[in-house]
């Protein structure tokens, strides 16, 4: 599965790094969003809807977004014990508000939970840079 992910972010980018360390097997092929070659690689990718929340490509070609894709991450990995709960059907509802949430405030709750501002050299394309 490749997920595309917010590199300026740092929750995500903690996520990220935490999933590459535990994927013994390469099932997961992390793309940053953030990357100046990102448009070149994936022209076909909706940036802007990529940017608002986490999506997954499946490998039958199948777009997954928000916490799906972090289960099926984690599951890939040998962990989706861990994220299926957010899965089940009433958990489900309430979770996936949540990371509504979290995904549309994801550098606040970031700086909040870690002390890090968003990692970036331009944090919207083509703008000047905001550290």
């Amino acid at each position: 599965m490749i997920i595309f992910y917010d590199g300026y972010c740092p929750l995500c980018i903690a996520e990220m790094r935490h999933l590459r360390k535990r994927d013994k097997h390469n099932k997961l092929t992390l793309v940053d969003i953030q990357a100046p070659d990102f448009s070149n690689r994936y022209p076909t990718m909706d940036w802007h809807a990529l940017n608002a929340r986490i999506h997954g490509l499946r490998e039958d070609g199948t777009l997954i977004t928000g916490l799906d894709v972090t289960h099926e991450a984690w599951k890939a990995v040998g962990m989706g014990w861990l994220y299926a709960p957010l899965r089940w059907p009433v958990i489900r509802y309430v979770a996936d508000a949540f990371y509504n949430v979290f995904a549309k405030h994801r550098y606040t709750i970031s700086y909040l939970l870690t002390g890090k501002k968003r990692q970036c050299d331009r944090c919207i394309p083509g703008e000047a840079s905001e550290k």
